[in-house]
Formats: C-alpha cells, structure tokens, sequence
C-alpha cells in the first residue's frame, strides 16, 4: 500500500499520549494490514523496566496477538521516530514489507541530549543507522520519511518536561 497520512497521525498521537503517562516516551507505531491498523504501540521502557519495549516493538507484539501469526509479511508499519537497530531487526523478522518514520534518528537523539543521565547521550547513530540497514547503510527494508517536524515538537515538549524537573 501506498503512505496513508492517517496512520502517520495514529503513531503520532500514541507517541504525544507520553507527555501524560508517566513510564513512557514519545515514540509511536502501528502496523497496518489491507488499510486497517492492527497492532499499536508506545514505548513503555521505562514503565515496564524492560529496555525491548519499544513503540515499534510493542505494535508488533499487538499486531501478531491480533492476528493470531509470527509473520507479518502483508502489515506496513507507521512509526513517529526512525527506528533503532532492535526494532529495525524485529521488523525484518516479522517480515514487515515498507517501513514509515517521522523524525529521523539523529534529530530524535539529538533532542535527548538535554537528559544526561539517560543513556541517549552515548548512543552513536551512525552506528546504529548501518547496523539497521537504514539511510547511511545499506537498506534491507523499503522505508521512507514523513511528518519529521511534528514527531520532533512532541519529543521536544517532552523532553523539555523533564529537563525543567529539578
């Protein structure tokens, strides 16, 4: 299927719940099958104090729930952030066919440079864009970038929540 800009807003409305609920981070996804979202997911980390459960991976654990199957090979996934080097392996072992991404991964971490004590500061992009196979490496799963600035304002307002907690 072609890029549908409502599933694009679904992962971004899911990343902007994090800025209410606490244990999580601004970072959305969904998997869709034949036009309808079948699996959702925010990042619940922090929450769960499981460093897997990533917006990506958490849809993807709700989309073979639903659909009762390891293989989603027919789903696309619609994700607020470029995906890091975990995600980007589950999803080509879940078979995902196209990959959606707002903010691109080094705006994303970027963003956290704020947040010191978090382990974002150390995380090499570079690195993790070739271990993917994501632009800068060598591609193995067709993706493309939409809506950047609008995934950044909410890891922005996020972040900036945090920062301003002494």
């Amino acid at each position: 299927m072609p890029y549908d800009p409502k599933f694009m807003q679904r992962a971004l409305a899911l990343s902007a719940t994090s800025l209410d609920t606490p244990g999580t981070q601004p970072f959305g996804a969904v998997v869709v099958r034949h036009g309808e979202i079948v699996g959702e997911g925010l990042n619940h980390a922090l929450a769960r104090l499981d460093p897997t459960a990533h917006g990506e991976i958490e849809a993807l654990r709700d989309a073979c729930r639903r659909l009762g199957r390891l293989d989603l090979g027919d789903c696309e996934l619609y994700t607020s952030c470029e995906p890091c080097a975990l995600c980007v392996a589950a999803l080509q072992m879940a078979g995902i066919r196209h990959l959606y991404y707002a903010a691109g991964l080094r705006a994303c971490t970027a963003l956290f440079e704020p947040l010191a004590a978090t382990r974002w500061r150390n995380l090499d992009t570079d690195d993790l864009r070739v271990q993917s196979g994501l632009p800068g490496g060598a591609r193995r799963l067709p993706d493309s970038q939409h809506e950047a600035d609008a995934a950044l304002r909410i890891i922005a307002v996020w972040v900036d929540a945090r920062v301003a907690v002494p």
